[in-house]
């Protein structure tokens, strides 16, 4: 299968410059054109497996980081997709984790906690179902530190590349903030709906 980048339909962003995200969609797109031609490239090696096995050992990890990045960034830009939307104080997505963090704010504060940390990688918040609970976490590059299995419901790109031109080596939290300005709260909400029918 031959992946396609997904044009995503933003509207015009809160705080956040429109040069930056138009570089950072290149970036995206080039993630899905090295993991098609990594997959092309790993089919013409699998010819002679025994003499390329060298070969397609780094291939095949390089492979992993290209489609956590294609696919870590479809999860953050189609957030902002359709513009902000608040998230419902009284939805599923909100109750449930004020369930276990005693408030959204809470969540938030963890949240933005871990996001802040020094390194690149991703903020990701997890809903696992078969335990009914959140996880925070960090994942490195895009696949180091990924929790096996579960559905993500909100993921924010800490790479330098997402803030650095515009917001400066200091700026972290008002490109969080930007962020979250521009959430559309209902896709995280049908992530978290679809995820919490896999109990």
């Amino acid at each position: 299968m031959v992946y396609q980048e997904h044009k995503f339909e933003l509207p015009t962003l809160i705080d956040l410059a429109p040069e930056p995200v138009t570089a950072h969609l290149g970036l995206y797109g080039g993630y899905v054109k090295n993991f098609n031609a990594i997959t092309a490239a790993l089919a013409e090696l699998q010819a002679d497996a025994a003499k390329n096995s060298l070969a397609i050992a780094e291939l095949t990890r390089r492979q992993g980081f290209e489609f956590d990045g294609m696919r870590m960034h479809e999860y953050y830009f189609s957030q902002w997709e359709k513009g902000p939307a608040p998230l419902a104080e009284n939805g599923g997505l909100a109750s449930s984790l004020a369930r276990q963090f005693g408030s959204v704010e809470a969540w938030l504060a963890r949240f933005e906690q871990i996001s802040l940390m020094r390194g690149i990688g991703w903020a990701v918040l997890y809903f696992d179902p078969e335990a009914g609970e959140f996880h925070n976490a960090w994942v490195s590059d895009h696949e180091l530190g990924q929790l096996a299995g579960l559905p993500v419901i909100l993921a924010l790109d800490m790479w330098e590349h997402a803030f650095l031109a515009q917001f400066g080596t200091g700026g972290k939290k008002a490109y969080i903030d930007a962020c979250f300005k521009n959430y559309n709260w209902d896709v995280m909400e049908k992530r978290f709906a679809a995820a919490a029918k896999q109990k």
